[in-house]
């Protein structure tokens, strides 16, 4: 393998300091614009890449962000990264994304890769797993190091730090309510994300909007489970031997499982059967006829506003400042499984 080159083999060639090189490759004031060109040519035509550890150590800062999202699959993960890309492009400052696959073990081990001077902070959604084990002593210990932390979407109560997330209870009690005010009076709930915070506030959402127009909880219409498999082997059931007229969907794939087996035992989708699922992918708005009504949840303005909080911390002087949580509310998108008001 080629050797790369150091600060120490350019300054030898070039008949000047180590330190003369580093400030020119700063754009360091100090430095002559002549002087600046020469060793800036140099150091390209070298391939000269400076080491990032190193300038951490000396300057406290690497300019890049450490993302983990947990599902590289998911269109809303995908929004958000290219919204915090967005922004730190903006701001001069690198990204690097790493996917936890729902692992706990995995989500651990990659922070203790990053935050061994490779990143200044990280953003993150958190794995299943940890949510599930209720585990979340690696971003503490991250945190007490002295590299923040600020979480998106999957949150820790518990963990003091930023938080950008959507109204996951508001926006699940206004699309139940919606149904209701089409007409539904049995609303199905199905959910392959119980493990998830969120998941488990939209269950909550739903529920009071059933207590605030005094509609008993029907136990037989509910199905709450942590697997997709699990969901769609259900889903059929709960409409052969139920009087279910609309249903609310935790998660994309969850609505778009209800909308074709819907469809395959005879419903007539929106007259017989309402749906509104969470997320807005590209599967719901463009590829299913019906076209489903969904939930959007801004993934984009989840992730630019993401990006500009971590930026603001990182850039702060005072140690002290407070932590926030910035709630981005969702907006109810109207198209064809659902009955016009």
């Amino acid at each position: 393998m080629k050797a790369k080159a150091t600060l120490k083999q350019i300054a030898k060639e070039l008949n000047v300091s180590v330190s003369t090189v580093s400030k020119a490759l700063n754009d360091s004031p100090e430095i002559s614009e002549q002087t600046k060109t020469r060793i800036k040519e140099y150091a390209k035509l070298k391939n000269y890449k400076p080491n990032v550890i190193g300038l951490n150590l000396k300057n406290r800062s690497t300019k890049t962000i450490g993302v983990i999202i947990p599902n590289i699959l998911d269109s809303f993960f995908a929004k958000v990264f290219s919204g915090i890309e967005k922004i730190a492009d903006q701001m001069g400052y690198n990204v690097i994304m790493c996917i936890s696959n729902e692992s706990l073990k995995k989500e651990a081990n990659t922070l203790n890769m990053l935050s061994n001077g490779t990143i200044d902070g990280f953003i993150l959604s958190i794995s299943e797993e940890a949510q599930k084990l209720q585990e979340y002593s690696h971003f503490q210990e991250i945190i007490n190091e002295g590299t923040p932390i600020l979480m998106f979407d999957r949150i820790a109560e518990d963990i003091i730090c930023d938080k950008v997330i959507v109204d996951d209870f508001d926006s699940a009690l206004n699309a139940t309510q919606h149904l209701i005010n089409t007409g539904c009076k049995n609303i199905a709930l199905f959910s392959s994300i119980d493990n998830l915070s969120v998941g488990k506030l939209r269950v909550e959402g739903y529920l009071q909007a059933l207590k605030n127009n005094n509609i008993p909880v029907n136990p037989n219409l509910i199905v709450r489970t942590d697997s997709e498999d699990d969901l769609k082997s259900k889903i059929g059931a709960v409409l052969d031997n139920n009087t279910v007229d609309g249903i609310f969907a935790l998660a994309e794939n969850d609505s778009v499982a209800s909308l074709r087996i819907g469809l395959k035992k005879g419903y007539k989708v929106p007259e017989e059967l309402s749906i509104i699922g969470f997320a807005d992918g590209i599967l719901a708005s463009r590829r299913l006829s019906p076209s489903l009504s969904t939930l959007s949840q801004y993934g984009v303005e989840i992730g630019e506003e993401a990006a500009r909080r971590m930026i603001k911390r990182l850039e702060s002087k005072d140690e002290n400042l407070p932590y926030e949580t910035f709630v981005i509310k969702t907006q109810l998108r109207e198209r064809e499984s659902t009955k016009k008001l």
